[in-house]
Order: C-alpha cells, then sequence, then structure tokens
C-alpha cells in the first residue's frame, strides 16, 4: 500500500493523505473548493464551487500520472441537495464523455469543512 501526498494540491484540512493506493485501485480523499493558493477561501455558488473540486481531483490524480478517465467511482456530498442538485450535476457531467461516466453516490449532509457546499472523492484504477 502506498500513502501519497500530492505537492501541488490543496494542503488537508485533517491528518489524511490525498491518496492511498493498493494494488491497481486509488482512493482520493473528497476534496474541497478552495485552491492550493488560498486555502479555506471557497469560489460562491454550487457550480463554481463543483468546478474548484474537480480542479482539485484532477490535479491529485496529475500527480499520480492518472486523469479523469481513470475514475472508475464518485461520492458527491452536497450541503444543499435539494438546492443545488441540478447545477452540481451540470457542471459535474461536463468532465466526462457522454457514455463514461463513473458510478456515481451522491447524499446530502449537515455540513462540510470551511462551510463548503461540496466535497468529492473518488476510485481510480491504474490501467494494465
Amino acid at each position: 500500500m502506498q500513502f501519497h501526498m500530492i505537492a501541488d494540491a490543496p494542503r488537508p484540512v485533517a491528518p489524511f493523505s490525498h491518496a492511498v493506493e493498493t494494488d491497481d485501485f486509488i482512493f482520493v480523499t473528497g476534496q474541497m473548493p478552495d485552491s492550493p493558493a488560498a486555502p479555506g477561501v471557497l469560489p460562491d455558488g454550487i457550480t463554481s464551487q463543483t468546478h474548484a473540486v474537480m480542479t482539485n481531483l484532477k490535479t491529485v490524480l496529475k500527480g499520480l500520472g492518472l486523469g479523469l478517465e481513470h475514475v472508475v467511482m464518485a461520492r458527491i456530498y452536497l450541503t444543499r441537495f435539494k438546492q443545488d442538485y441540478a447545477a452540481m450535476n451540470e457542471a459535474y457531467r461536463s468532465y466526462f464523455p457522454e457514455g463514461r461516466l463513473p458510478a456515481r453516490t451522491c447524499v446530502g449532509v449537515t455540513g462540510l469543512a470551511y462551510d463548503a457546499l461540496i466535497e468529492i472523492d473518488l476510485v481510480a484504477r491504474r490501467p494494465r
């Protein structure tokens, strides 16, 4: 098992690795919508926060030599589920080609770090 910290990724808000790799699977810790340059500073609205989270996820994957095409599962956490679900889906869908959407779970939660509206974690698989 390998525990990865990615230099260009946002600083962790808690004690965790950016990703853990076992066999060919990579478990990417949930990313927040802040940036490495401005920890804890969040963009306004669910669309901007979704794009920021996806940028952070891409940074972690890139640090491991992977991309979104290697993602097999995503979990999305929303603090305003009913209000933000449709707009989040529209932004999220733009990152994956038609017919190549990862398996996914999306749940409403009562709170996230930094009072973020969204957090997303991923499972990816290295090609053989």
